[in-house]
């Protein structure tokens, strides 16, 4: 089976899908947000100044930087603790078979999609420093940057996991087995993970050409979870590529304001290094994984129809009598 034909699994009737849509929305958007809520409310001098910190995202609360990471981090924790209760309790499958197709999952992959591209960020980076160095203070202090190191590395895939098993898993595989089809579920999946992100303070300063790098990282996590028929791969790439933008390079008009080694100190401009990974980094870190995992049938694999498995039902109904 593939990697969409997994949701097969388990129960999918229309209401299962709306369920687990509600009670992930309840518990990343709603009950996650109660304790950043709270630490607001208790550094806030009077409600007017609570509602204004509210309606700014919560970015100039003045809480401490790397408390306010950690609580934004905690809101996505909660959103994939109910993702699984879900895909347990309501759809009846295992969480594995929102992940990957494999016997089990292959952390190998995982690691090799994030030590690549977190190489690969990091020099980038390195590289924009040394070309325009007038544009980037040091920031290193020690006790707030490595709490900050700690809590990217231990808690920010949190963050990144539900935002892959969500759309690179489950909506992907849901709207897989409605469409019949790949190429539906990789293109809205791909539109609807950047317009997720247009909220972005950094959409703000740049524009909706920015939007061009949020669904093509979309898209390009997507094609990557197809061809592949799991997510360890781009469970592995989101999450370094957060970790990094954590604590390398921060600035004051991004999602990502904290105690980072680097500050960009720049006027916010669209350049070539928007375009740079969805033009030219993400092909060819797609051939990259084609020749270690030995990918091909690109046309089917992408825009191929999707069946249920004829010995599926026959397989629960033994599986019920055992």
């Amino acid at each position: 089976m593939n990697f969409i034909q997994q949701a097969y699994k388990g129960k999918n009737e229309w209401y299962h899908w709306v369920f687990t849509i509600i009670l992930v929305f309840l518990g990343w958007q709603i009950l996650g947000i109660i304790p950043l809520a709270m630490a607001v409310a208790a550094q806030s001098k009077d409600i007017n100044e609570f509602v204004e910190f509210a309606e700014s995202n919560f970015m100039t609360s003045g809480l401490d930087k790397n408390l306010l990471l950690f609580l934004m981090i905690l809101t996505f924790f909660i959103g994939l603790m109910f993702l699984f209760i879900s895909i347990k309790f309501i759809h009846k499958r295992t969480i594995k078979s929102l992940i990957t197709s494999r016997d089990k999952v292959d952390w190998k992959r995982f690691f090799y999609g994030f030590f690549v591209w977190g190489i690969l960020a990091i020099v980038l980076s390195y590289i924009g420093i040394l070309l325009a160095p007038e544009n980037f203070t040091w920031n290193f202090n020690p006790k707030p940057f490595f709490i900050l190191l700690a809590i990217s590395f231990l808690f920010l895939p949190f963050q990144t996991t539900l935002e892959e098993l969500l759309f690179r898993g489950y909506l992907m595989q849901g709207l897989g087995i409605l469409a019949k089809n790949r190429w539906l579920p990789l293109l809205f999946t791909s539109v609807v993970f950047g317009l997720l992100h247009g909220a972005n303070p950094e959409v703000a300063k740049l524009g909706q050409i920015s939007m061009v790098f949020y669904i093509g990282t979309g898209l390009f996590y997507g094609i990557v979870t197809l061809m592949d028929d799991g997510t360890e791969i781009a469970l592995g790439l989101h999450a370094i590529n957060n970790i990094t933008a954590a604590f390398f390079i921060t600035t004051d008009w991004t999602v990502f304001q904290t105690d980072a080694l680097y500050i960009d100190t720049s006027e916010p401009s669209v350049t070539w290094e928007m375009f740079l990974p969805v033009f030219v980094l993400y092909p060819l870190m797609l051939l990259l994984f084609s020749k270690k995992y030995g990918w091909s049938n690109w046309k089917e694999k992408l825009t191929g129809r999707i069946t249920k498995p004829v010995n599926l039902k026959e397989n629960y109904r033994v599986l019920d009598e055992l």
